[in-house]
């Protein structure tokens, strides 16, 4: 009989990503969009601790305004993991939050997959990766990307993946994070752009033509082929955000986008150094209020 919750313990880094692009290309029969997007993880991470034990699944996190329900990927993908492999055990989850909510970074999708990812460790590799693919996929659009460690390009709702090299115009880069302090709700900003023709029904083939330009050129050549269609939306609600765009071209950024739905911006520079000099220049304009981060890529 096992001890309740002392069995085996299990720790796994979580990472967040940036959408290089997100291009939009219409809504779909089944209510979903269609679209094209580039994906890049990114070295900031949450933390999530997994320990075996009775049925059921039991999570907390440091975290006060995030819900441990059943409201809570990490908690869905638990019961979804335990259910597919027909597993009675039940497990404990701790999640030490260090990514900012509602951010565009694909913070909780992370959390999802690191659970799928920990799970499987901790319980001897009962799903083989096609079997955690399904689970990721019925979890969410952006779950199955963080399965692996590379950027991706990824096509339908954005979970069907073609796993990329990493990108040469982007080696020894580094990017500035900056998080607003308040969130974009992912529906909302689809929501909105059935008043964004242009945006709702983007060019086929920026996706493919960025990634050509990352592979063969360099950051400043490909800077221009970043592309964002939910920043239509989402600037005419929050001009700030275009403000802080607009502000990390003039000081130098080799690109800046809006990462997803939001609010999260992002703005890459060719090493540390130079994104801390733009992180500096940023707060120097704007106040040091909102969440900043230099991390690398």
């Amino acid at each position: 009989m096992l001890a309740p919750f002392l069995l085996m313990r299990l720790t796994r880094r979580s990472p967040c990503k940036i959408n290089l692009l997100l291009n939009i290309l219409g809504r779909r029969p089944d209510g979903f969009h269609e679209l094209e997007t580039v994906f890049q993880p990114v070295n900031l991470w949450d933390e999530l601790e997994f320990e075996r034990g009775r049925p059921g699944v039991v999570m907390t996190c440091n975290h006060p305004e995030l819900p441990t329900d059943a409201s809570n990927l990490v908690v869905r993908a638990a019961r979804a993991f335990l259910a597919k492999a027909s597993l009675r055990e039940g497990v404990r989850i701790h999640l030490e939050k260090k990514i900012p909510l509602a951010a565009g970074l694909g913070g909780g999708s992370g959390n999802a997959a690191a659970t799928l990812l920990g799970l499987n460790e901790l319980f001897g590799g009962p799903l083989a990766m096609p079997q955690l693919q399904l689970v990721a996929t019925q979890l969410g659009s952006d779950v199955p990307f963080f399965l692996q460690p590379k950027p991706a390009l990824g096509i339908g709702r954005g979970e069907r993946l073609e796993p990329l090299d990493f990108f040469p115009a982007l080696g020894g880069a580094f990017v500035l994070l900056i998080h607003p302090g308040f969130g974009v709700s992912t529906a909302w900003a689809y929501q909105q752009l059935a008043r964004f023709p242009a945006a709702l029904h983007g060019q086929p083939g920026r996706a493919q033509r960025l990634v050509e330009l990352l592979q063969s050129a360099d950051l400043t050549t490909a800077g221009p082929a970043f592309y964002n269609s939910l920043e239509a939306p989402v600037f005419e609600k929050y001009p700030l955000l275009a403000m802080f765009q607009e502000q990390l071209r003039e000081q130098g950024a080799g690109a800046t986008l809006m990462s997803g739905s939001g609010s999260t911006t992002f703005a890459l520079a060719a090493d540390r150094p130079a994104g801390e000099a733009l992180r500096d220049r940023f707060q120097a304009k704007f106040g040091e209020s909102h969440w900043t981060a230099v991390v690398g890529i």
